[in-house]
């Protein structure tokens, strides 16, 4: 429970690239926050005001996906305060961490609060620093779990399009899912994430990989090329000036960083197969195979498929999307028969549409912004929303009697509108 300013300005860690949205019943209160919002330990943090409270925040998240921290600014009685919170567990995601900014010091309601799962209680009045360091501590304290999700995006065989469709992804889960995003284009010698999103950075991934002793945060932010608020790339440099010869552990500082910094990072892995390339399919969070519906592709897909199911026993089975479908007078595996072979339904399937993805392609655009739409841009939103689960989120309501920390998902404790 923190209480008034520190007098002291210890060191704070900046605050990664997370979504926070505050409700405050206070003018002070919601000014503090803003001024927070304007440090230089949260400019990677996309904030919002709002007035209204916890009834305000039990409003907007009826039908809209709860953000990575949600602030309550109150001053309701302790009987009110639970009632509210119980209210808002009902539509929270897993993974939201909630702070109160309440008025009562009391050490019991504290601990109340914290049994139920909330992350933080702050004792209003509280300083800028206070809030800051109270939602740096949430991500950087020990034990603290990384903000970012993985997601490894690969071809079964070279030519069936998974670069097009991890920019595509990625594009979406920034743009319709409002989730900051990195897209890494992994393919140093040939990646098309810089053609693909009309950029062309001077700096990119190779600066990373290639100086292990020098990378951290500041560098790779540096690297870093915006292509929306956001979405940002770090692209290849698409250069045969020198040999991408890399060992297995060579790009596990850079994803360590952009796990602890983005909230979804997806990995455009070349069609290869060297130590670091099964490394970084391995130790996702996410995979997602993309195949074109051949004899080849099955084959590559099913020992893909195998090689993870081994290596990954305890996680949830890969995506599997069949790209390409429907070329005329090419025979084909039916998707049924691609699926019965693998034992995996596709989470999508797009048919096979050159003008569409060849316009795209040359334009330096998404699919979405050519064909808004079309069925590709709904289906690559589907996908969207699977890789990162939103689809889910909605399905059912939850159960008022289940304790809040099993909705919040909680770690361990071991250890309006104004926006930018």
């Amino acid at each position: 429970m923190k209480g008034p300013a520190h007098s002291e300005h210890a060191q704070i860690a900046p605050v990664p690239r997370i979504s926070l949205h505050a409700f405050c019943e206070s003018p002070e209160t919601a000014r503090i926050i803003e001024a927070a919002a304007a440090d230089r330990r949260m400019e990677r943090a996309h904030v919002s005001v709002q007035t209204g409270g916890p009834l305000a925040a039990v409003d907007v998240y009826r039908d809209a996906a709860t953000p990575h921290v949600i602030v309550l600014d109150t001053a309701a009685s302790r009987s009110d305060l639970l009632t509210h919170l119980e209210a808002l567990a009902e539509f929270c995601d897993p993974g939201t961490k909630v702070v109160i900014a309440g008025r009562t010091n009391d050490i019991v309601l504290y601990r109340e609060l914290m049994a139920r799962g909330i992350s933080e209680y702050l004792v209003a009045p509280f300083q800028v620093l206070d809030f800051i360091r109270a939602i740096s501590h949430l991500y950087t304290s020990a034990g603290a779990t990384p903000v970012g999700k993985i997601v490894a995006i690969t071809g079964a065989k070279g030519g069936t399009g998974a670069s097009s469709l991890a920019h595509n992804i990625a594009f979406s889960v920034a743009r319709d899912l409002g989730i900051q995003t990195v897209a890494v284009d992994m393919d140093l010698g040939f990646g098309t994430a810089g053609l693909d999103f009309n950029q062309d950075p001077a700096q990119g991934i190779a600066e990373a990989v290639f100086a292990p002793d020098r990378i951290d945060q500041n560098l790779v932010d540096r690297l870093l090329s915006k292509c929306g608020e956001k979405l940002s790339i770090l692209a290849a440099p698409a250069m045969l000036d020198r040999m991408y010869d890399f060992p297995e552990t060579a790009f596990d500082s850079l994803i360590d960083i952009l796990r602890a910094s983005t909230p979804c990072v997806i990995l455009d892995i070349p069609h290869l197969w060297t130590a670091w390339a099964r490394r970084a399919l391995i130790n996702a969070d996410e995979i997602a195979i993309v195949a074109s519906p051949d004899l080849a592709n099955l084959r590559n897909t099913k020992n893909i498929l195998d090689m993870l199911r081994a290596a990954r026993a305890h996680d949830g089975h890969p995506k599997l999307i069949l790209n390409g479908v429907g070329v005329p007078k090419r025979p084909e595996i039916s998707v049924a028969d691609f699926t019965k072979a693998v034992d995996l339904v596709p989470a999508g399937v797009l048919a096979f549409e050159p003008k569409l993805f060849g316009t795209a392609a040359n334009n330096g655009q998404m699919i979405a912004e050519v064909e808004p739409a079309g069925k590709a841009a709904d289906t690559i939103r589907d996908l969207a929303r699977k890789i990162t689960h939103r689809n889910e989120l909605r399905k059912a309501k939850r159960n008022l009697l289940e304790p809040l920390m099993v909705r919040f998902a909680r770690r361990p404790r071991a250890a309006s509108t104004t926006s930018r």
